[in-house]
């Protein structure tokens, strides 16, 4: 036996090939699967970007228009409360922005119309607030065209129940209180 010192190292050169083999056509799998995923998610991609506008609308970054403080009184008995409010707009563009500002007087005078309506126990409470929020809203929507008071308070002819921009969601993404005074 000690006379073939290579018959032991001949013996394992197999065994190291069939592992390298292995290893190669794993990565060369890996690979082809990568390249695979790849090209699909191309393919999806350039496909969803065709005339998908809700996908675009959802990568856009929002802009933000804050308004004037507002000052109003409150509902409560003896009319001595009141509330100073700072509100900013979440739109989902500069164009929206543009013609928000456009009905901006019809807007502030909508809101503080909403808000001297409210007591102060009603605003105090969180529930309250999101209530406003949510009517506020809708007061921002109506002149855009959209939202449940859209057809009363617009000015449009098209702006019936019929009208496309009553199945497709409000520019106006949210309503964000930058502060909230009550007195």
């Amino acid at each position: 036996m000690s006379a073939n010192p290579n018959a032991a190292s001949v013996v394992p050169a197999p065994a190291k090939s069939k592992k390298l083999i292995v290893i190669v056509a794993i990565v060369a799998l890996l690979a082809i699967v990568a390249a695979a995923a790849y090209v699909l998610m191309m393919k999806n991609s350039h496909r969803a970007g065709d005339g998908d506008e809700e996908v675009s609308t959802q990568t856009t970054v929002p802009t933000f228009l804050p308004l004037d403080n507002m000052v109003a009184n409150l509902a409560d008995p003896g009319g001595d409360r009141f509330v100073q409010l700072g509100i900013t707009l979440e739109l989902n563009d500069e164009k929206t922005a543009s013609t928000v500002k456009q009905y901006l007087p019809s807007i502030r005078n909508g809101i503080l119309l909403l808000v001297s309506q409210r007591t102060a126990d009603e605003l105090l409470a969180r529930e309250g607030k999101e209530k406003l929020a949510a009517d506020i809203l809708d007061e921002v929507s109506a002149p855009l065209g959209y939202g449940s008071n859209a057809k009363k308070r617009s000015r449009d002819e098209d702006a019936d129940e019929d009208s496309p921009r009553a199945s497709r969601k409000s520019p106006v993404r949210r309503v964000l209180f930058s502060s909230f005074i009550i007195q």
